[in-house]
């Protein structure tokens, strides 16, 4: 088992961990049983996962390899694992209209529009349609508003509006969808992984600041729930209608004499969401 640097779960209730590791993508049931494994050899640096609305589930390769042959691509992937469309150059880092330099991130507009934080060398977000066609991007490396330094999630609330956990920056920015910067919060410290459901409730994972899992509210900021007893977590899923949190980790460290690292935990919801600490 890998650094396990993202999660997600599938319209059907299967858990997804995308790993550091052969094989990479793992399947696994909410009692944690291994169901399926695939994906050896197809990635270089596995970083991000997501479902969209249909089903179709995305990752990031954030790294290219030495031959320049493999990675810096963001996938689409039909439900029974076909590839449906690659966006990037295989094998090629850059900053261009389809090159990237450490992809870690994607999320979807109402209309089908694609949102990729290209933040682990490059500091952007690049916009395209749902076909993959660019449309613009925007960021660059700094700490001003719509600068970035290592933008490494992104999620779009209700409103339409572009959520970028700007994660070394220690915020989370937020844009409309072509780039025009709203505000900033600060209070969920640098972010690695950002869910924000239907309801707007937003869920937060810090892995180095605070290192906590937050819950909040994604229309004002308000921070609902801090857990720094829980996981030191870089991949972040959840059930939405559970609420029950699934992590990946990566950074090796201690959570009192709990290990941490290349590990998936399972966060249940108790009854009320509780204060933390």
């Amino acid at each position: 088992w890998g650094e396990t640097s993202g999660m997600a779960i599938d319209p059907k209730g299967t858990i997804f961990a995308f790993t550091r590791a052969e094989p990479p993508i793992v399947e696994l049931n909410p009692a944690g049983q291994v169901l399926r494994t695939w994906g050896d050899k197809m990635f270089v640096w596995p970083h991000g996962i997501r479902f969209d609305r249909d089903g179709n589930m995305w990752v990031t390769d954030g790294e290219n390899n030495k031959e320049g042959t493999n990675g810096q691509l963001v996938y689409k992937f039909s439900p029974d694992h076909r590839i449906l469309m690659t966006i990037g150059t295989k094998g090629v880092a850059g900053e261009g209209e389809y090159t990237f330099n450490g992809p870690t991130d994607v999320a979807f507009a109402g209309n089908g529009d694609i949102f990729v934080t290209d933040g682990h060398v490059n500091a952007r977000v690049v916009k395209y349609t749902k076909d993959g066609k660019f449309i613009k991007a925007w960021g660059k490396k700094g700490t001003g508003p719509g600068e970035f330094n290592l933008p490494h999630s992104v999620a779009i609330d209700s409103q339409g509006r572009v959520f970028v956990a700007d994660r070394s920056n220690n915020r989370i920015q937020i844009f409309d969808q072509d780039g025009k910067f709203l505000d900033q919060w600060t209070q969920f410290g640098g972010d690695s992984s950002l869910t924000i459901l239907p309801d707007d409730t937003l869920y937060a994972v810090d892995t180095y600041k605070f290192k906590a899992v937050f819950i909040g509210n994604a229309r004002d900021g308000k921070v609902i729930a801090k857990y720094t007893d829980l996981s030191i977590a870089e991949g972040l899923a959840v059930d939405p209608v559970t609420r029950t949190l699934y992590t990946g980790e990566v950074r090796p460290d201690k959570i009192g004499d709990m290990p941490t690292g290349s590990t998936v935990r399972k966060l249940v919801r108790q009854n009320g969401n509780g204060s933390g600490n």
